[in-house]
């Protein structure tokens, strides 16, 4: 059937913005993603801090990552709307499935990236100057996975982006131990992001999207365990910069048991729904490190 054919068929009905299907466009329901991106802007925060960051930074950051991440899987999934049809995981996203119009994406998009801007305008000059370096990135990484073998990095990158922001915003610079903790979340993406893409890995050989699931092969384990190292190893350097107390230390240690099991657990070929728990995981995994640096400066 052409698309005549559909648009005069019956049974077609034109797509309609409700609140239902918004809260599934924003997945509203799993906010998994939106802890990725918040924690290491709380890591960014309390460093800075010195332990006692400030509540209404910790709340504006806390409410920016739940707007800027629901913008960016809103932007995502605009972006990827013709690939998600064929994804088993994904086809039924409004999107995929013509329950919303690209249109309707672009005004919830507007709506969210303007409250975004509202909080913003809050925060110091610095900081201003930096968000839109943040909105162009979210932009940018839907189309990653068309040209870039490993998009986990540009995702890294975008999320990693927000410790940059969370120190200008309470030191109103940006210091060595910024830049660290960036790297730190570039590489945890990177590890985090594998893992979640073993998903989709046969459907995204099929239809030709890039991931480094796929890029890296059946030396996944060996790339997510040394990634998830580096960031670790990052860790532990702006700790040690900032001269954060021992328990931090002993925090990563564990951090660091738990990823060589993840790593040595892909070794072998996991289910759909084992990868996505251990990426899951890594919500806990980045709530201990969190926990860490705030008893490490504290005690």
């Amino acid at each position: 059937m052409n698309e005549l054919d559909s648009t005069t068929s019956p049974q077609f009905t034109a797509p309609r913005l409700s609140w239902s299907a918004i809260a599934r466009l924003i997945r509203l329901r799993n906010q998994t993603g939106t802890w990725l991106l918040l924690l290491p802007t709380m890591w960014s925060l309390v460093l800075a801090g010195q332990g006692t960051p400030p509540l209404r930074l910790v709340l504006t950051f806390a409410i920016g990552s739940f707007l800027m991440r629901s913008a960016g899987v809103v932007l995502n999934d605009l972006a990827d709307r013709s690939f998600d049809r064929h994804v088993a995981r994904t086809h039924t996203r409004p999107l995929a499935s013509g329950e919303l119009s690209p249109r309707h994406a672009l005004l919830v998009a507007a709506v969210l990236l303007g409250l975004a801007g509202i909080l913003v305008m809050t925060l110091n000059s610095l900081t201003a100057l930096l968000s839109p370096i943040a909105v162009l990135l979210a932009s940018l990484y839907p189309f990653a996975k068309r040209f870039v073998r490993m998009p986990q990095a540009m995702l890294g990158i975008a999320f990693g982006w927000g410790t940059i922001m969370a120190w200008a915003a309470s030191r109103g610079t940006i210091e060595a131990p910024a830049w660290i903790l960036f790297g730190a979340t570039v590489c945890w993406a990177i590890g985090y992001d594998t893992i979640y893409a073993l998903q989709d890995q046969e459907d995204d050989r099929r239809i030709g999207v890039k991931s480094s699931a796929l890029f890296f092969g059946k030396w996944i384990w060996l790339a997510v365990g040394s990634t998830l190292a580096a960031m670790l190893a990052l860790l532990g350097l702006a700790g040690w910069i900032t001269r954060i107390g021992w328990i931090y230390y002993a925090v990563l240690g564990a951090a660091a048991i738990l990823a060589a099991k993840q790593a040595l657990e892909l070794r072998a070929a996991v289910s759909a729904t084992r990868a996505f728990e251990l990426f899951h995981r890594h919500v806990w995994l980045g709530s201990g490190i969190l926990a860490g640096l705030l008893a490490g400066c504290l005690l």
